[in-house]
């Protein structure tokens, strides 16, 4: 199979130009997604492929009206098609929540099993560079506590592109949020009409022996630095990326703390209620012989994402933030 280096947003629009030529059902639709090519350029030069040259009108601008276009994509998926749709900012899915959680993830249970939602909801979920308080969510943990929902928080350019492929063809309505901070890293991406990702699938990224780091996103890259750093002073730590949220594979991550006996959860979500919590709590539950130390948990600072660059930086974990939790663990 193919090899090449890849953003990560060009290894998601790869994926899906891939998915949409492959299966006529594939359409996106989204704010500014056509002619102004999105916001974060995920579908850079999708309308002019497909609507102008092509006359086969797969990606669809729709009005600033989310519970209206996340609706009828919901339809559209009751039908047979598979529709993808971006969101601006995962920020702005909070507008359409009832139609998503009342109504995407309740439908195949609430027909016994007749109707399914095959849907991707696509978009940057977390801090990109001073979009203040309305526009940097990290809101996985939201969608992972609604059964009927996939949840997945790809870290690498690889998992962009099979995790997505795997999330348009998959038969649930998926949560696929990309940090704005990855958009522009790069890495060795292998292509091809069948490479994909399932979830409920943790990889080790780095293996070590002294110190389990636990993460999913951007924040698998502070693990890594850190990692690099521990290492300078002797320590070997153990980077656990997560990128399923919903469903959980918690034997990779339990495997990983029984090795190490102390374990970090880093997330960027509030650190009050967010997800990361909930990783933590497992591992206290269910390795709890296991541990040396209590499980330590860095995430973003409980409070509305300020504009000042300086005063959001303060609110986003950081290596030095990851280094400190380190520190106390003893």
């Amino acid at each position: 199979m193919p090899t090449q280096e890849l953003s990560y947003r060009d290894a998601l629009r790869m994926a899906l130009v891939e998915e949409i030529d492959r299966d006529q059902n594939v359409f996106v639709m989204g704010e500014d997604i056509g002619r102004y090519q999105g916001t974060f350029r995920v579908t850079e030069g999708l309308f002019q492929k497909y609507n102008v040259e092509q006359n086969d009108w797969r990606i669809i601008d729709t009005p600033i009206v989310e519970p209206g276009f996340t609706g009828i994509a919901i339809g559209a998926a009751m039908t047979g098609l598979r529709p993808v749709v971006e969101m601006m900012t995962m920020s702005f899915s909070i507008l359409a929540l009832d139609q998503i959680i009342n109504h995407a993830a309740k439908i195949h249970y609430m027909t016994g099993g007749q109707s399914t939602v095959p849907m991707v909801i696509r978009g940057p979920g977390g801090a990109a560079k001073q979009l203040s308080a309305q526009h940097s969510h990290s809101l996985e943990g939201w969608y992972a506590h609604c059964p009927g929902l996939k949840v997945v928080a790809p870290a690498t350019p690889q998992d962009a592109y099979s995790m997505f492929k795997q999330a348009v063809r998959d038969d649930n309505p998926v949560i696929f949020t990309e940090n704005p901070g990855l958009y522009t890293i790069k890495g060795e991406v292998t292509t091809g009409p069948d490479v994909l990702q399932p979830f409920g699938k943790a990889q080790v990224l780095r293996e070590g022996k002294d110190l389990s780091l636990v993460a999913y996103s951007r924040m698998v890259h502070v693990c890594l630095e850190v990692a690099d750093r521990l290492a300078e002073v002797g320590i070997s730590a153990e980077v656990v990326d997560v990128r399923s949220l919903l469903p959980l594979d918690t034997e990779t991550i339990y495997q990983s703390v029984r090795k190490t006996n102390r374990a970090i959860v880093v997330y960027e979500d509030w650190k009050s209620g967010g997800f990361g919590a909930e990783i933590a709590s497992r591992i206290s539950e269910d390795c709890f012989d296991d541990l040396d130390a209590p499980v330590g948990r860095v995430g973003g600072l409980n409070v509305p994402m300020p504009y000042s660059r300086v005063l959001e930086l303060e609110c986003i974990p950081n290596a030095d933030d990851v280094m400190a939790a380190v520190r106390k663990l003893g």
